[in-house]
């Protein structure tokens, strides 16, 4: 029986779900982009962060490259979210992501991830 470490699910309550928890995100966010990513987040008054994808085949045409970089994301979400607590996130890739290794996509986010604490903190 493969048994997973709990820490490394990706729950439903760590999720945006529905079309309107995207767009109160979209409404009013705090921007954190580079070269490989745009980052939107809102204040979601709840003790969770909780992350949205969105990445698109217009970006990333090949199938097992969205899946690639959806994964890393959610893995650099799930080891960050201590940090990020009552933040709902969306996530959006730029063109060329796919090129990438997955380390430069790792110290991007971290990098992104690192922002969004500062500019939370300020506001």
């Amino acid at each position: 029986m493969n048994e997973q470490n709990p820490s490394c699910r990706f729950p439903r309550s760590l999720r945006l779900l529905n079309r309107n928890e995207y767009q109160q995100v979209f409404a009013d966010p705090l921007r954190s982009s580079d070269q490989l990513f745009t980052i939107l987040a809102c204040v979601n008054h709840s003790e969770n962060a909780r992350l949205g994808l969105a990445i698109a085949k217009k970006s990333i045409a090949s199938a097992v490259q969205r899946n690639r970089i959806k994964r890393l994301v959610r893995e650099s979400f799930r080891a960050r979210q201590a940090m990020l607590p009552g933040l709902d996130i969306v996530v959006l890739a730029k063109k060329g992501l796919q090129d990438r290794s997955n380390n430069e996509i790792h110290r991007s986010l971290s990098k992104h991830w690192d922002r969004l604490v500062k500019k939370c903190a300020q506001s």
